[in-house]
């Protein structure tokens, strides 16, 4: 009888000892394609001038590409319709008239991994003032959501080459659908067919000192890529002509200071173009200077895809070449 009473002691013990302890909620998955935003906003802002600020900022055009595609791919809903499973999409903007002003951003508030961005305005001026001042801040969280996101994906299935190691000590986060296509000296060039084409990257070293001139810093670059091509990117063959992969002459790349594996390096966005012959796409470039080596470690993504959609295509490129470590890192662990 004795320890009949003391039974039910010891589950209200329990039970008091687990209500101590706050309990993790679980957030399940979040879903939706990748450059995807779910605008959630009334029909009427959405309508109005205030819709156009949204979609002036977060669906401009991507730079560097053969034709306008937007940044991210907008997916309008009402509020009413933001409930259930809708509340899982990855990237979601939510815009609404309040009876305060701002934005702010919140992540993985409904799933995981989520950026929900928050803008609200006393009035329609308020809003578009809010949006034009946040959308740089909230377009950036969300791309290296996406970035993160693609990355994990190549995990399904990597590469096992060894080459990038063996001549640049480095590696890439390469799914193994990419296959090493050519190997010189001070050269690898990386591709993968896709239904309409071809995704390349290639990879090789310049000299330590090279770009030091700032006036002539985009042409040294330019210089440098049509080098480079016509030493090993052939065209196709035509009579009396030589063809090779060049700088879209009529545009000029788009050239940003930007960081890879830690290290100050130029982001470089612009057209190639096959020289003599009437072939284009876009390039995504990063010069990355490497001063334990001494060297720049130029690392090049570019599509081939005729009368395609690339906007996708690159932003895959872009996150496998953001996987980049160097030997020296990994001893390190850093």
């Amino acid at each position: 009888m004795k320890q009949l009473r003391f039974f039910p002691l010891v589950i209200l013990a329990l039970l008091a000892s687990c209500q101590d302890k706050p309990s993790k909620k679980y957030k399940p998955a979040s879903i939706g394609a990748i450059n995807t935003l779910a605008v959630v906003m009334d029909n009427d802002l959405w309508e109005g001038p205030v819709g156009d600020e949204v979609r002036q900022h977060f669906a401009a055009p991507v730079l560097g590409l053969t034709w306008d595609e937007p940044l991210l791919n907008l997916e309008h809903m009402p509020p009413s319709v933001f409930r259930g499973t809708t509340r899982h999409r990855r990237a979601v903007l939510f815009v609404d008239r309040d009876t305060v002003s701002g934005a702010q951003i919140q992540q993985d508030l409904y799933a995981t991994p989520q950026k929900v961005a928050v803008i609200k305005g006393t009035s329609d001026s308020l809003l578009i003032s809010s949006i034009e001042g946040s959308a740089e801040q909230i377009i950036s969280s969300i791309k290296e959501m996406e970035l993160k996101e693609s990355q994990k994906r190549f995990l399904r299935s990597l590469s096992k080459e060894t080459v990038l190691m063996d001549k640049f000590g480095i590696s890439l986060r390469l799914p193994s659908v990419y296959k090493v296509g050519k190997e010189e000296d001070n050269f690898v060039w990386i591709d993968r067919e896709i239904q309409k084409g071809s995704m390349n990257i290639i990879i090789y070293e310049m000299p330590g000192d090279s770009f030091k001139t700032d006036s002539t810093f985009v042409q040294d670059i330019v210089k440098m890529r049509d080098s480079i091509g016509k030493r090993h990117i052939p065209g196709p063959d035509v009579p009396g002509k030589t063809t090779y992969m060049g700088t879209e002459k009529a545009f000029a790349p788009y050239v940003f200071p930007a960081e890879v594996a830690g290290m100050a390096t130029v982001e470089v966005r612009g057209i190639w173009e096959v020289v003599n012959y009437p072939m284009a796409g876009p390039f995504l470039t990063y010069i990355i200077n490497d001063e334990a080596r001494n060297r720049k470690l130029v690392m090049e993504g570019f599509t081939f895809a005729p009368a395609t959609n690339k906007r996708d295509y690159m932003f895959e490129l872009e996150a496998i070449l953001k996987t980049v470590t160097f030997e020296n890192q990994q001893a390190t662990g850093k």
